[in-house]
């Protein structure tokens, strides 16, 4: 479900400075109860910012390598040493939760929304990891907040988040006026098409969920996307009794990522139908 979530720090980890925040919303009751467990960082002085940046760059850069464990230690150093800088805690967020520690990445994301209670980031990246966490109520008070907010330049994010929390609530309809206004500000966002055509699936839909399909596919969006996709495909052409068609799609989700879930489910479908 990882790649549901769709606000994993793209601004930190591409310059390590803020992105644009407008003033928001009053934050709702759910989330002022959450951020209300953390005390707002004591700010620092000008040197011990200078040298908190410096392990900042250097996290950023290990966990854009894929070092998770050398960048905890840099922003664990950085966080020390300024612990009142909200993108050096949403970095290390992201890190534990890249590590499984998730405890910690909540935590660490709230204190980034004590500091910055209208952070646009830390609000979309708890929305992603309340889905990840199956906490879905929660996940929807930040995407909503987002969605309220005029000046979040991107809500189709928080709307494709607020959609799929919706349908694992099982509450199809508001799930899809969320998904289809989603793709309504953004027609080519893979994430909001793929989580429609779930929807059409799941109610029946099977045509409608075709064309969704196959339009992630169309997308290109790499390759576990693909294999899901491919997937589901090959699942509804099961059920029409089309083996060929289903063969054809598992055959592609297999060969997208043969180690990953949508491969190993593919290959056991194939062993069956060949």
């Amino acid at each position: 479900m990882n790649h549901y979530l769709v606000a994993l720090l793209g601004c930190v980890l591409a310059t390590g400075v803020g992105c644009a925040t407008g003033a928001g919303p009053t934050a709702p009751p759910a989330a002022q109860a959450n951020a209300s467990r953390i005390e707002k960082p004591a700010e620092v002085s000008h040197a011990e910012k200078a040298r908190a940046r410096s392990h900042q760059s250097v996290g950023v850069s290990y966990l854009r390598d894929g070092n998770v464990a050398l960048a905890i230690r840099e922003l664990r150093s950085a966080a020390k040493l300024d612990p009142a800088d909200k993108w050096i805690q949403l970095a290390l967020a992201e890190a534990y939760r890249r590590r499984g520690l998730f405890d910690d990445a909540e935590r660490h994301l709230l204190t980034a929304l004590v500091i910055d209670p209208e952070s646009q980031e830390s609000r979309l990246t708890l929305s992603a990891l309340y889905i990840q966490l199956e906490r879905y109520e929660e996940s929807i008070v930040h995407a909503d907040w987002l969605i309220d907010e005029p000046t979040f330049p991107r809500p189709w994010l928080a709307l494709t988040n607020k959609g799929f929390a919706e349908i694992k609530l099982e509450r199809p309809k508001a799930a899809r006026e969320s998904l289809e206004l989603a793709i309504q500000y953004h027609d080519r966002y893979w994430r909001a098409i793929l989580n429609l055509a779930i929807l059409d699936a799941e109610e029946g839909k099977k045509l409608d969920a075709i064309e969704g399909l196959e339009d992630v596919v169309a997308l290109k969006p790499g390759p576990m996307p693909i294999a899901e996709a491919s997937f589901r495909l090959a699942e509804i052409y099961v059920s029409f009794g089309n083996r060929e068609g289903a063969i054809q799609h598992f055959e592609v989700a297999a060969l997208q990522r043969p180690s990953g879930t949508w491969g190993k489910r593919s290959e056991d479908y194939l062993k069956r139908l060949r």
